[in-house]
C-alpha cells in the first residue's frame, strides 16, 4: 500500500509538474516580453529551492512521519499551480517568482520524503526494481505533463503559430493548464496522505 501510493503520488506530482517550466518561459517571454535571460534567472528560482530544501527534508522524513511532510510538500506545489493560473498580463514579475519559489519549496518537501517512503517500504533485494519503478513513473508523469499542456494548446489555440494575434488565447491556454495541474495536484495530496503511516530510519 504504501509502494503503490507514494508511487502514484509521484507521477501526480510529476504529471503537475515538469511542463510548469514550458508554461512560464511562453508566458515570460511572449506575454511579458522579457528577453530570454531575464525568464531563465526567473525561472532558476525553482531549482535554487528544490536544492537546498531537498537534502533537509530527506533528514526529516528519517524522524517525522513521511506522509505529513510530502502532503505538506504536495499542498505547496498545489497552492504554487493555483497562484499562477491567475497570470495575467500586466501580472508583476515579483508575483510569478514567489509562486516559483513556492513551487520549488514544495517539490523540495516532498520528492526526497516520497521516495525514503517508497525505497522503505521494499526489501532490500528489491532496491532495484523499486528504483526503476520511481524511473518509469517519473517519465510517463513527464509525458502526460507536457501532454496536458500541449491538449490545452490545441483546443483553444489551434494549430497555428504563436504570435501576437493569438497572445490573448496563449495567456488563457496557460490558465487553463495551471488550473488543471493545481486540480491534479490537490487531489495528489490525498495520495499522499493515505499511505499509510511509515517511520524506519535507514
Amino acid at each position: 500500500m504504501t509502494f503503490a501510493f507514494s508511487s502514484l503520488a509521484a507521477l501526480i506530482n510529476y504529471s503537475s509538474t515538469f511542463a510548469v517550466t514550458f508554461l512560464l518561459s511562453l508566458y515570460l517571454q511572449r506575454i511579458q516580453g522579457l528577453p530570454p535571460h531575464r525568464a531563465g534567472t526567473a525561472l532558476i528560482a525553482q531549482p535554487i529551492m528544490m536544492a537546498s530544501l531537498s537534502p533537509l527534508a530527506g533528514r526529516l522524513s528519517d524522524r517525522i512521519e513521511v506522509r505529513m511532510l510530502a502532503s505538506i510538500g504536495m499542498a505547496l506545489v498545489a497552492l504554487g499551480l493555483g497562484l499562477l493560473s491567475f497570470l495575467g498580463t500586466h501580472t508583476p514579475l515579483v508575483f510569478v517568482v514567489l509562486a516559483i519559489i513556492i513551487l520549488g519549496l514544495g517539490y523540495g518537501l516532498f520528492s526526497s520524503p516520497n521516495m525514503n517512503a517508497i525505497m522503505s517500504s521494499v526489501d532490500r533485494r528489491l532496491y532495484g526494481v523499486a528504483a526503476a519503478t520511481v524511473g518509469t513513473v517519473r517519465l510517463i508523469g513527464q509525458m502526460l505533463s507536457m501532454s496536458i499542456a500541449i491538449l490545452v494548446f490545441t483546443l483553444v489555440i489551434g494549430r497555428v503559430q504563436i504570435d501576437p494575434a493569438v497572445y490573448e488565447q496563449l495567456l488563457k491556454s496557460i490558465r487553463i493548464a495551471f488550473s488543471v495541474f493545481a486540480l491534479l495536484c490537490f487531489g495528489g495530496i490525498f495520495a499522499s496522505m493515505v499511505r499509510g503511516k511509515l517511520h524506519s530510519p535507514r
